[in-house]
């Protein structure tokens, strides 16, 4: 039962909060700062109270390491959001930060000097094919925007191609976070929950340095066309509804992988978060009529493909049906 409401908790928190994102960035394409600043500040607030039982409990993990973790997933964290303000469409976002299989074969092979079979490199080639396919696609959409004069659409391109570089230098980045978290948890014992809670109270200070683009935005949201609340009856600004429903979304989310985490194998969880990343593209796609070529389909499957392949659902598959005819053979 544990495992199937942390599934629950995984498709409906993830996806519906890609729908609540997209309801923001779409109308404020530059909000990604007050978007994850709440965010943090939520699952700190909710950390501090049910984890370190308000700052009684001493962490498991020294403190130095987290400083280290807590930079990275910070770097990570605003970088991803803010790569949006670049021309960068939710469903490209979504698809290229399918490519960290790439990063994280990369660098495990660099720093970890690890060794992979055929089947995982045959993943890693269809993972990056699809997402260079996908890529290449939105590039050509970008130059090709109608209305536009030769020099915007120069200029829209390279906005666009920062974007880009952005995306992937948070790929690595997020990449080598989770070869040192790997290390940690081998040295010092999982402590995920935990890891949840300094992974979002250490960065907070870090925040005041983009302080003034998150008042500005908290007094955009504040000037958005109000919006009847049912359940309560009180009317507050359309923008504020989404950003607490996305922050509540995400929260939900994130408990759904740990506590996947803690009932079944990685094998499961990497399957169950790519169904969702797939199931939210296609929320994206449908309902908010975001372009999509056949191409971009192409892609999107060949990505796909290519994670499946990586988590070797199908000799698992194959093993669980082979156990069960032996078991009726035997019976």
């Amino acid at each position: 039962m544990n495992t199937i409401f942390a599934i629950t908790l995984v498709f409906v928190g993830c996806c519906s909060n890609v729908v609540f994102l997209e309801l923001l960035v779409r109308d404020f394409p530059g909000s990604g700062n007050i978007i994850t600043f709440c965010q943090f500040a939520f699952i700190a607030l909710e950390g501090f109270i049910f984890e370190t039982n308000f700052g009684r409990k001493k962490p498991q993990i020294p403190m130095r390491n987290y400083v280290i973790m807590v930079a990275m997933f910070f770097t990570v964290s605003v970088i991803n959001n803010y790569a949006l303000n670049f021309n960068i469409a939710m469903p490209l976002h979504m698809i290229f930060r399918s490519g960290s299989l790439i990063a994280n074969m990369i660098l495990g092979i660099i720093i970890l000097k690890k060794r992979y079979s055929k089947s995982k490199y045959l993943s890693i080639v269809l993972v990056s094919i699809g997402i260079f396919i996908c890529t290449i696609m939105s590039a050509k959409q970008v130059s090709d925007e109608k209305g536009a004069t030769e020099e915007e659409g120069v200029y829209a391109f390279l906005h666009w191609l920062l974007g880009i570089a952005m995306l992937t230098f948070a790929l690595l980045m997020s990449a080598r976070m989770g070869i040192f978290q790997e290390t940690l948890y081998k040295k010092f014992g999982k402590h995920s929950k935990e890891a949840l809670f300094y992974n979002h109270c250490l960065p907070l200070p870090g925040f005041l340095l983009l302080s003034t683009n998150i008042y500005n935005h908290a007094v955009l949201f504040s000037q958005s066309s109000p919006v009847e609340i049912p359940v309560i009856g009180y009317s507050m600004p359309v923008m504020w509804f989404y950003l607490i429903m996305n922050v509540i979304t995400q929260y939900v989310c994130i408990r759904g992988v740990f506590i996947l985490t803690t009932e079944c194998t990685s094998l499961t969880v990497t399957l169950v978060v790519t169904l969702r990343k797939f199931l939210s593209l296609i929320i994206s796609i449908l309902y908010f009529q975001n372009p999509f070529t056949a191409w971009h389909w192409v892609g999107t499957a060949v990505v796909f493909l290519g994670t499946l392949i990586y988590t070797e659902v199908w000799s698992s598959i194959s093993t669980a049906l082979k156990g069960e005819k032996v078991a009726k053979k035997s019976k």
